[in-house]
């Protein structure tokens, strides 16, 4: 297989074993930052994925409670695929505060009682919202706490 730009592209799919947090890479600034980039894959790819309705709430939901246990998030959105999500870091390269920040915002998630910007002046979708999908979303991954770090 011909290397490709895109590290995700190059991971092979069919040997991950989901749910894990694995380091993706790093990008450094001129000045010396740092970004660490993680993927946080909920479902196994090709096999799974998380509804729309679910994924949107919880990417809403983690978008905002992450910022409450850590300063300097640059962003978490979800993949394409469906799967998971990407987390952007700023000069933060720990791996067990990463996942101490997720599995805090994702018991956050649990204690939810709306969704953040799930209306039509903040969201582009608003419509397309599952609380309770997004705490089952949560609960799953919480549950299997255990197996994050193991990618293979």
């Amino acid at each position: 297989m011909t290397k490709m730009n895109v590290e995700s592209f190059n991971l092979d799919h069919t040997k991950v074993k989901a749910p894990y947090v694995r380091l993706v890479g790093v990008t450094e600034g001129e000045h010396g930052d740092k970004i660490y980039k993680y993927d946080i894959r909920l479902k196994q790819p090709n096999k799974e994925h998380m509804d729309m309705p679910a994924l949107h709430s919880l990417e809403h939901l983690m978008a905002e409670k992450t910022r409450d246990h850590h300063s300097r998030i640059i962003d978490i959105g979800p993949m394409g695929c469906q799967t998971g999500f990407y987390l952007a870091i700023l000069n933060d390269d720990n791996y067990e505060n990463v996942l101490q920040l997720l599995e805090n915002t994702l018991k956050d998630v649990l204690e939810a009682d709306e969704v953040p910007a799930c209306n039509e002046v903040q969201c582009g979708f608003a419509a397309s919202h599952s609380l309770d999908g997004a705490k089952v979303l949560a609960r799953e991954l919480l549950d299997k706490r255990d197996e994050w770090t193991e990618v293979f």
